[in-house]
């Protein structure tokens, strides 16, 4: 897909800016900031069985109601906070997600308190360094990898929930610990310093 002349991933819906913006300025950009971490651990399992789109359009409202996805004040939720967050039609109402939103916080601070920091942590499961695919088509991309599945399982011995393979691995791409971009998107270039080769492939 193309618009203004810059090639993109085929999964980008041109007719909604906010996912464009999003595909442009985010999406597989190495994040090192906890508190975004958090922000899209949360929102990666709140996607879990819908559609990425539905949840970037309330992404603004989850940070407002979601204390700015402070792990800190999300881990003090209460049953009458998770009450109100259930009741607020801006977000996706469903009891676990809401529940494993406060859970993960409180996993979320053990492992800050742990390794220093999550970054210090998450990042270790790519030795430090984004993950740099070489794909094609959409077909080529995995839905999860050997290390989404050990993320995950170590998220899980963690107290971490809504953290399978597949919700990892989509994290991981998200985050920028892999390179998913297609090789003919114009953000593969830009994340490899204009196009370095593939450093690893994951099937």
């Amino acid at each position: 897909m193309t618009e203004n002349n810059r090639p993109r991933c085929d999964w980008v819906p041109l007719d909604d800016p906010l996912y464009v913006a999003y595909h442009d300025l985010e999406w597989g950009t190495p994040v090192h900031d906890d508190r975004l971490l958090f922000e899209f651990l949360v929102l990666e399992a709140v996607q879990a069985g819908l559609s990425w789109r539905l949840v970037l359009h309330r992404r603004a409202h989850y940070r407002q109601v979601y204390d700015g996805f402070d792990p800190a004040l999300v881990a003090r939720y209460d049953e009458a906070k998770q009450a109100a967050l259930l009741a607020d039609a801006g977000i996706i109402r469903n009891r676990l997600k809401v529940a494993a939103a406060v859970q993960n916080a409180r996993a979320f601070l053990r492992v800050q308190e742990e390794f220093g920091s999550f970054d210090r942590y998450l990042w270790q499961f790519v030795d430090g360094q984004p993950r740099v695919n070489g794909w094609r088509t959409l077909a080529d991309i995995p839905t999860e990898t050997p290390e989404a599945r050990a993320m995950s399982k170590d998220l899980k011995a963690r107290g971490f929930t809504f953290v399978g393979p597949t919700i990892c691995y989509a994290f991981m791409q998200a985050c920028g610990l892999v390179n998913d971009h297609l090789v003919t998107c114009f953000r593969f270039a830009e994340l490899t310093g204009g196009g370095a080769k593939p450093s690893v492939k994951r099937t």
